[in-house]
């Protein structure tokens, strides 16, 4: 099965955990995308609720939710280039979407890159409004409601 062993888990703000889920983001979206270091880590890391994915003793996911009156922002997304594939992403973001819902939010919104809007769509966001720029990257604003 694809993903068998897989934890998902909301891991507290600088855990050891969310820790390696910050390094798995550098990896991502600063190494491989090659997004600004300054822009990847924000303020907003202070409040968010992170997510790791754990498969054989390694953090191979990462996201975080922000919860805002109007909804819960998914972003951050990231799973480790040796794991793509697996399904490990639609299992990430089905675990946020429920994690947002246990905490009282079901409306859920996410910016994605605009190479990734299909794999959103199929897990029930769509895309609404014009096409912008975040660090260099085409995104699309993107909401399950």
């Amino acid at each position: 099965m694809a993903g068998s062993g897989f934890t998902l888990l909301a891991v507290p703000v600088f855990s050891p955990l969310c820790n390696l889920g910050f390094a798995l983001r550098r990896e991502v979206f600063v190494i491989e995308q090659q997004v600004p270091e300054e822009l990847e880590h924000d303020a907003d890391d202070m409040t968010a609720t992170h997510l790791v994915g754990v498969m054989d003793g390694s953090v191979v996911a990462v996201a975080r939710i922000l919860f805002k009156p109007e909804h819960a922002k998914i972003g951050r997304v990231a799973i480790a280039k040796s794991h793509r594939g697996l399904k490990l992403g639609a299992r990430l973001i089905e675990f946020a979407v429920k994690v947002a819902g246990e905490k009282g939010q079901a409306r859920c919104y996410l910016e994605s890159q605009a190479d990734k809007v299909g794999f959103y769509a199929r897990l029930g966001f769509a895309a609404y409004g014009d096409e912008f720029m975040d660090a260099g990257i085409p995104h699309l604003r993107m909401k399950n409601y």
